[in-house]
Formats: structure tokens, sequence, C-alpha cells
């Protein structure tokens, strides 16, 4: 892992903030990276919103209980390509 800068907490971010961080494996090519506390808080909550989505999705509509969520898990993609591009590479692209 190489954190160049420091990480806020982003201020759409609503859920739980681990203690620690923890190795992540890309469940396709896996390739494992290790993430610090914060990158798998939110990391959790993209690949949770993607679960979601999946279990909801009809067709080609998102309802009204899926549309926040992909807007979460789009900020949450967006938020790794600025702060982890590499991590971002590995795990979710």
């Amino acid at each position: 892992m190489t954190e160049t800068k420091e990480q806020k907490v982003p201020k759409w971010f609503e859920g739980e903030i681990y203690d620690e961080g923890s190795v992540v494996r890309n469940p396709f090519s896996g390739e494992e990276y290790e993430l610090n506390a914060l990158e798998l808080s939110i990391y959790d909550m993209i690949m949770g919103a993607q679960m979601f989505i999946e279990m909801r999705y009809h067709g080609d509509m998102l309802d009204e209980r899926t549309a926040p969520m992909q807007k979460d898990m789009r900020k949450g993609l967006d938020w790794f390509r600025t702060n982890n591009a590499e991590a971002y590479m590995i795990l979710l692209d």
C-alpha cells in the first residue's frame, strides 16, 4: 500500500470507519492489495452497494431504492481513483 497524501473521510460517506485495514483480493484476477481502514470501509460500501443493486436490478430500470446506492457507489469509485489509483486499478477496475 502506498500512501502519498493524507486521506480524509469524504463528507458523503455515512458508513462505519473500521479500526483496521486488511488485504483484499480481486475475485476475478486473484490480485491482492492492502487497504488501510478508511479504504477498506469505502471498499466494503462499494461492494455492498453493488450486491444490493444487482439483487434489485430489473432489466434496464433502477428503482427508487437502487438509485441512491448507485450514486454512492459511483462516489466511492471516484474517491478511490483520486485517493488510491493503484488500489482502484487492482481491485475495482
